[in-house]
C-alpha cells in the first residue's frame, strides 16, 4: 500500500512539476513576442528582454536609471551574474542594447531603494530572501 502511495505522489509532482514548466516557457514566449511586436507597448514600458551568454531570451522587468539597468531576478538563474558577472543583450522598446551584469548580495539596503522603484508593488512583508536578486547591468554600448 505504501509503495503504492509513493508511486503515484512520485507521478503528481512529475505531471505538476511539467506543467509548471510548461506554461512558464509559454508565458515567456508571449510576453516577448509582445514586446518584440509592441515595443512601445504598455507591457514594453516596464519588460525588456535579456540574453543571456548561453543564447537563453527571458523577459524581466527593469528600471533604466543613471546609464544603468536594472534588474530583479526570482530564479535561479541570478546565479549566472556572480563574481565577474557576464554579458548581456538587451531589448527595450524597440532598442538593442549590450552591457555587463553583475549581481548584488552585499548590499540590502541599495537592493531595497532600487526595488522600491523596480518592484513597487512587492509586499512590504515579504522576506528579503524571497523578494529576488537584483543585477545591476552597465551598458557597454548600444547596438
Amino acid at each position: 500500500m505504501i509503495r503504492w502511495i509513493v508511486v503515484v505522489l512520485g507521478l503528481v509532482l512529475v505531471i505538476s512539476t511539467g506543467y509548471v514548466i510548461y506554461s512558464r516557457d509559454g508565458v515567456d514566449a508571449r510576453v516577448a513576442e509582445e514586446i518584440r511586436t509592441n515595443p512601445q507597448g504598455e507591457r514594453a514600458q516596464r519588460t525588456m528582454l535579456v540574453t543571456l551568454m548561453n543564447g537563453r531570451t527571458l523577459p524581466v522587468n527593469y528600471l533604466r536609471e543613471d546609464g544603468l539597468i536594472f534588474m530583479g531576478i526570482d530564479g535561479l538563474w541570478w546565479r549566472e551574474f556572480v563574481g565577474a558577472g557576464q554579458s548581456v543583450e538587451m531589448f527595450i522598446q524597440g532598442e538593442t542594447i549590450r552591457g555587463h551584469g553583475t549581481v548584488v548580495l552585499d548590499n540590502p539596503e541599495y537592493t531595497a531603494d532600487i526595488f522600491s522603484r523596480l518592484r513597487p508593488k512587492a509586499p512590504s512583508w515579504l522576506p528579503v530572501w524571497l523578494n529576488g536578486k537584483l543585477v545591476v547591468i552597465t551598458v557597454s554600448d548600444e547596438a
